[in-house]
Order: structure tokens, then sequence, then C-alpha cells
């Protein structure tokens, strides 16, 4: 009789990624633990680096590109167990989740071969050049220029609330070729490199002490036309596409994270009983987060599952950005009322809680603004999927 053990079979890529991360998620890359000294951007640059080499990114883009070239089934699978850790936020994520899937979409080859592996490799971050001073979520109101030249392209003007910008090799870049009166017309995309004379960053502190965000200065700067991503005048379906992408694929794992945030919170304050009773009060609340996510759930799968089928995601991704920023923040303002009232200098797992709902609470106040805001998204579900008609 044979008693040796039946062989195992391979292990699905959430098992792979979920054991990856077990044994390479430590020390000060975890979210859940607080750190005196925070993880330096060459430590989070390794960690995406090696995130890729194991198979966890660039997951549906083309072998040739240096992806693994899995269906959007797998990317759900894995990146719901990259939500369930305690992982950093993505250094590269405008590269990833934006740039990359236009060049894929628009670019041509030579692009693409330039490009996209670079992205993967972490040798290229990139930045979204598109919000300006006047022209923030009504992004047809931008008045960056970029006139034709006999070497390419001469661009002028200023962006703003351009993430990571001062950290980055590539801008996404939105700019006009016509009057600003035209609106939708006379827009293209660049991907411009940052290190082109007349490129001036200029970082922004924001509530949380971080310098994330940066205004961005194109004084004069010439890109060739090897840098421009698609047609001259493709530039607003190309951003359109963009911004569909942000609001509905971009972080995934966004609905899983917040389970987990909220799986954090309610297991640190039961170790300690002045927290439990401190949380109390709020069990109703927390109830209804819980609830939240849930729903958060269902509208990913619902959109990788209208993806599957071949549909584009169009105005519909506006559905989880809305709902992701309202639910999200109304749980990060509870976990601060929570934590805010624990006796000062708790240690162990109260003082990790409390560093990360503060975090996590002072991230959140822009979250209803950035990838459009709740009222744009409220507008173009009404307009777009509702066909509501303007009151008179």
């Amino acid at each position: 009789m044979n008693m040796s053990p039946p062989q195992e079979t391979a292990l699905t890529p959430a098992a792979r990624a979920r054991a990856w991360l077990a044994d390479n998620l430590t020390g000060r890359l975890r979210t859940d633990r607080a750190h005196d000294t925070p993880a330096t951007l060459a430590e989070l640059i390794a960690f995406e680096k090696a995130l890729h080499e194991a198979g966890f990114a660039g997951i549906t883009w083309p072998t040739a590109y240096a992806g693994h070239g899995l269906g959007l089934r797998e990317h759900l699978e894995i990146n719901r167990e990259i939500g369930r850790a305690p992982a950093p936020n993505s250094v590269n994520s405008i590269g990833k989740e934006l740039a990359g899937p236009i060049i894929l979409a628009v670019g041509n080859d030579s692009q693409k071969e330039r490009y996209l592996p670079a992205i993967l490799k972490m040798q290229d971050i990139w930045c979204q050049g598109f919000s300006e001073p006047g022209a923030g979520s009504d992004l047809a109101a931008l008045r960056t220029r970029a006139e034709r030249m006999s070497e390419g392209w001469r661009i002028n003007g200023q962006k703003i609330w351009t993430s990571g910008a001062s950290k980055s090799q590539r801008c996404l870049l939105l700019a006009r070729t016509g009057a600003a009166e035209e609106r939708h017309k006379g827009l293209v995309l660049f991907a411009v490199p940052m290190d082109t004379p007349g490129i001036d960053v200029r970082e922004i502190r924001s509530i949380d002490g971080q310098r994330s965000f940066c205004e961005v200065f194109f004084n004069d700067v010439i890109v060739s036309d090897a840098d421009m991503l698609g047609a001259p005048d493709e530039g607003w379906a190309a951003a359109t596409r963009v911004l569909s992408i942000e609001r509905a694929t971009n972080r995934m794992y966004r609905s899983w994270r917040f389970q987990s945030e909220l799986e954090h919170l309610i297991a640190a304050c039961r170790t300690d009983a002045r927290a439990t009773a401190i949380m109390q009060p709020y069990a109703r609340q927390l109830a209804q987060v819980r609830i939240d996510i849930e729903m958060l759930k269902g509208l990913v799968e619902t959109l990788i599952g209208r993806l599957m089928a071949g549909h584009e995601i169009g105005p519909n991704g506006s559905f989880p950005k809305l709902y992701w920023s309202e639910a999200h923040q109304r749980f990060a303002r509870i976990a601060w009322e929570i934590v805010s009232q624990f006796p000062p200098g708790v240690e162990g797992p109260l003082r990790d809680l409390h560093a990360r709902m503060a975090d996590i609470y002072l991230s959140s106040r822009a979250e209803t603004i950035y990838a459009g805001t709740t009222e744009i998204q409220l507008d173009i579900i009404a307009k777009r999927i509702l066909n509501l008609k303007k009151a008179a």
C-alpha cells in the first residue's frame, strides 16, 4: 500500500501572494505598527520591485512588457491579499494603475517597450499632471498649453496637487493645443521626462506632515513627438479613460484594506478593558461600517465582472470611488474619535492602533476630493447613468 502523502497541487495566486506577504512584509513596512522612523523611499521602492518579481504587480500586463499575462480574476484575487495585509501604499501607483493602462491602450509599440517594463521594475516612477489651480475636477477647463514646434512641442503652464512629482521620473501630462473655450477639443497627452529643462517642482506640505503633493511649473518645456501618447486631438478620450480607471480599479485592494483597518481597530481595542469600554458606544456605527465594506466589495466585483464580459468601465467607475471615499472618511472619523480617548502614553497594540488611525484620519480628509470630488461623481452618475435633466 502506498502510504506517501498526496502530491501538493500548485498554490493559487491568492495563496502564493498570502505566503509571500507573510514572509516579506516585515519591520518598518507594516502599516499596523507605530514607527519612530518610517520606511525610506529606497525601502519602499525595493519592496515594490520585489512584489513585481514575485508575480504580484503587472498581473494582467503582457509578458512582452515585463507583465505576468494573467487575467482580471487573478488580479482581483491577488489584490484581495494585498489589501488584507498591512502593506504600504504603492510608490508608483500612478505608473502601474493609470499610465500603464493608457500606454497599453493608445501607445505605440516603441512606447510600450520603453515605458512599461521600467514602470514595473521601479526604474521610472510616474506622477499625473492633470489638475490645475483653475481646473481641478473640471478637467476640461485646463489651460496648460502645448504648441507645435519643429523639434516637438513647447509646453507652458502650471499643475497642482501632483502627487509624488518630486520623486518621479515621468509625468502623465495633459495639455491644450487649442483655445481654452474649446473645452474637450484640442487636448493632448504626453509622457514627460521630469528632468527636462524648464520643469520646476515645488512640494506642498499637507495636514499629515507629508510632502507628497506638489505644484509643477512648465516654462518653455520641449517635449518630443516620441513622448506624445496617441494623436494630438485624442487627449480628452485618453484622459477620461484614465479617470474611469482611476475611479474604478485604481488600488482595487482598497475594499479589503478598509476591512483590515476595521478589524485592526476592533481587535486592538479588545486587548484592553479601557479601550473596549471606549469602543462599546460605537458598536452600531461600526456595524454600519462593516455593511459599507461589503457594499464596496460588491461594487468592485460587479465592475470586474463587466470588464471580464468585455464592457468598458465608463461612468460606472464613479460608483466605487464615490462610495469608498465617503464611507472610508466616515470610518476614519469614528476611529479617531475612539483612539483619541485612549489614556496618554499607551503602549503595545493600543500605541500601534493610535498611530495607524491618526494617519488614516488625516489622509482621509482628501479622499472626497482627489480623483474627482464627490460633487463631480454625483454629477456624472446623474447625467450619464441616470440621464437626469437639470432642474429648471
